[in-house]
């Protein structure tokens, strides 16, 4: 009889049966394991006109030619021979949480070995190793990292599109009949097509995200039961893997959870590398982009430094143009040498200063880029990624270096190292502004797969030299959002876009699958710098308070009236942050009528942010309810405004204004059930409730 085994607990669990020859297949997946597995030893019939010997779709990783007839996840030859694969003589490894799967295709001359973890959170991970045992190369076309199965019936699916400056915009369809793929060729995670996928099926729901930063691809194969495989992995370009005798490919890993708290669980717990082993309170940010772009005087940065810790502001970044003869955009990456110009006596002025009044130091680098006018390309044009006889594609004025060259990336951990070595740096905002075109070595072979575990090597030799050192991955905004380099920075900066409307959808979306204390959210000038919207101060850093909040302006630009008000949004979000950013307590509502509802909830204490996007339809908003999880608690709850003290509604009523100013209480369970009765907001506003429990002699019921 053949091998069952359990990957996980209950209630998210990976049940397989291990057959002699073939793939191992999924008896179960997402629920508690079964009790009696007696069912799962049944073989299955076929059509009349199919296999005499039905073989298992709803298996891991199925492999085409054999009598499976759908899209086959591993797929490879050597030099035309040994297209086809089967597995035989499973054996199962375990070492606490990780379990692996190993069996070899002796024909074929290819070991295969599936490997597992479950971890605490509930989510379970899946990668995949490939070995060419045999003695020719062995070209591997496809090896996904995981496959997962999904039930019969109608199944949504849930992804993530978008563009620069307007990323994480959520798409929901209905799967067909048919093969849904979905492939990113950028060289780089992307904003139009995130490794991020929710499966919402009939009485099954989970999502899955890979952790890669290159290019990678998913597919929903239909099986021929009805039910369905969702496949993730890394995409390669013709001819990018070959194995050579002995070699092993490694896929990236998969991640399987039921909901965003385990996501969430998994990043805080397992995947972020925080220093000194845990998270420090997440500084309130100042970023200099914004307030000054190219334009660095000593005196200004300084002057600005100063208003900054003035304000509370706790971590200074100093952006781009601090380098070369960086001016403007076209010149000088790969130059990190500090500008005499605007730098006569070095950094260590300004970054002495900023320490001096109590704040981290940041700074920017964009270490995977070069652009043609630089003193490193005179040096080296034959660094950057080319290919001989196709003409050199510039995007922002840039090239991508070769790091995959020792040369090259030595080059850049020793000027990266010289910084850090000599200032009090405590931050590196590690930029990366473009998509890769003719990625390849050369030898003429494509080689995005190999840049991209080139770049986790430099960032994990930077963090192994200056452990103490946070990076943030800055991907022209965006672009750069994945488990893959989460599990060497510290923050994403969620977007370039710091328009807060446009904010609302971006940084919902991006909290399905990354906790808030991990995107950066910054206040910037009105009108913005991208869209040019206007906004009030209390709309703009309301939509980014939840988060890592930072500033993204010229603070000696503000007026007497708004520093102050600024420096009070700050006072609360220190206030706020210890629950903001605490494991579990986070929760979202979906946005209903452009009213979009964020917090997070403890024992003692409920903080919710809501927004009005667009202007509602409706003639009154809808009473807000709270998710039941969070209303555990019980007893008697006061509600109170705490930001704006004028909030920008249409109409309020007598009886909401008593609400709002804590002068009436109310069982807990109301807000399941009955709804708190807001105001109506006017469009763009945001408002700051705290709740918190009193005793039945606090208040009375209004």
């Amino acid at each position: 009889m053949s091998q069952i085994i359990t990957i996980g607990q209950s209630p998210f669990s990976l049940t397989l049966r291990l057959p002699e020859i073939g793939q191992p297949e999924i008896v179960a997946f997402g629920s508690g394991p079964s009790s009696s597995q007696s069912l799962s030893h049944v073989e299955r019939s076929s059509r009349v006109n199919g296999m005499d010997e039905a073989v298992p779709s709803a298996v891991l990783l199925p492999l085409g030619g054999m009598g499976f007839f759908g899209w086959p996840a591993i797929a490879g030859h050597r030099q035309g021979r040994d297209f086809l694969l089967q597995f035989t003589g499973w054996t199962i490894e375990k070492n606490g949480s990780e379990v692996s799967l190993l069996a070899e295709d002796k024909v074929a001359a290819m070991r295969l070995a599936i490997r597992f973890e479950h971890f605490s959170s509930g989510v379970l991970s899946m990668a995949t190793e490939l070995t060419n045992l045999g003695e020719g190369d062995y070209v591997l076309d496809r090896c996904m990292a995981a496959s997962f199965l999904c039930p019969a019936g109608e199944v949504d699916l849930v992804t993530f599109t978008g563009m620069w400056g307007r990323e994480f915009q959520t798409r929901r369809e209905l799967l067909g009949d048919g093969i849904w793929s979905r492939e990113s060729r950028r060289g780089r995670t992307s904003h139009d097509r995130f490794p991020m996928f929710r499966l919402e099926g009939e009485g099954s729901s989970f999502g899955v995200t890979l952790g890669w930063s290159g290019n990678h691809q998913a597919v929903v194969d239909r099986l021929d039961d009805g039910r369905r495989l969702l496949h993730v992995g890394e995409l390669f370009e013709s001819g990018e893997v070959i194995l050579k005798s002995g070699a092993t490919y490694h896929s990236p890993v998969a991640y399987a959870g039921a909901d965003s708290a385990a996501f969430h669980a998994l990043l805080r717990d397992e995947i972020l590398d925080w220093p000194g082993g845990s998270m420090s309170p997440r500084p309130v940010t100042l970023n200099t982009w914004e307030g000054n772009y190219f334009d660095h005087k000593m005196d200004s940065l300084k002057a600005q430094a100063t208003a900054a810790a003035e304000l509370g502001i706790e971590r200074f970044v100093l952006d781009d143009g601090w380098f070369g003869r960086r001016d403007d955009d076209t010149t000088s990456l790969g130059d990190w040498d500090i500008d005499p110009r605007k730098y006569p006596d070095g950094l260590k002025p300004l970054v002495d200063h900023v320490t001096g009044l109590g704040m981290q130091f940041g700074i920017w680098f964009e270490p995977e880029m070069i652009n043609p006018v630089s003193e490193l390309y005179k040096a080296h044009p034959d660094w950057a990624l080319q290919i001989e006889g196709r003409p050199l594609l510039l995007s922002r004025n840039q090239l991508v270096l070769d790091l995959t060259r020792p040369e090259v990336s030595d080059y850049l951990f020793s000027k990266i190292d010289a910084v850090l070595r000599d200032h009090a740096v405590s931050y590196i905002k590690w930029d990366m502004n473009r998509d890769l075109t003719h990625a390849a070595g050369r030898d003429g072979r494509a080689k995005i797969s190999e840049q991209t575990r080139a770049v986790y090597a430099l960032m994990d030799r930077i963090r192994a030299a200056h452990p103490q050192v946070e990076i943030e991955s800055c991907s022209s905004g965006g672009g750069r959002i994945d488990y893959g380099v989460l599990k060497r920075t510290h923050r994403v900066w969620t977007s370039d876009c710091t328009d807060a409307l446009e904010r609302l959808e971006i940084q919902r979306g991006a909290s399905l699958f990354v906790p808030p204390e991990i995107l950066g959210s910054h206040i910037s000038a009105s009108p913005n710098h991208q869209t040019g919207r206007r906004h009030t101060l209390a709309f703009r850093a309301l939509v980014a308070m939840a988060y890592h909040l930072g500033v993204e302006l010229n603070p000696l630009e503000l007026g007497d009236d708004e520093r102050k008000e600024l420096k009070t949004y700050i006072e609360t979000y220190k206030r706020l942050r210890p629950l903001l950013h605490a494991k579990g307590a986070n929760f979202r509502i979906e946005p209903r009528d452009g009213r979009y509802v964020w917090g997070a909830a403890s024992a003692d204490k409920i903080v919710a942010f809501v927004a009005q996007g667009p202007q509602m339809v409706g003639e009154q908003p809808e009473p807000l309810t709270l998710p039941e999880a969070i209303l555990s608690h019980g007893g008697s709850w006061r509600v109170r405004l705490i930001h704006p003290t004028q909030p920008e509604f249409i109409r309020i009523s007598d009886g909401q204004k008593r609400l709002l100013a804590g002068e009436i209480t109310f069982e807990l369970s109301e807000l399941s059930t009955i709804g708190l009765p807001l105001l109506m907001l006017r469009p763009e506003s945001a408002i700051l409730l705290e709740f918190e429990p009193v005793s039945n002699k606090g208040g009375h019921h209004g």
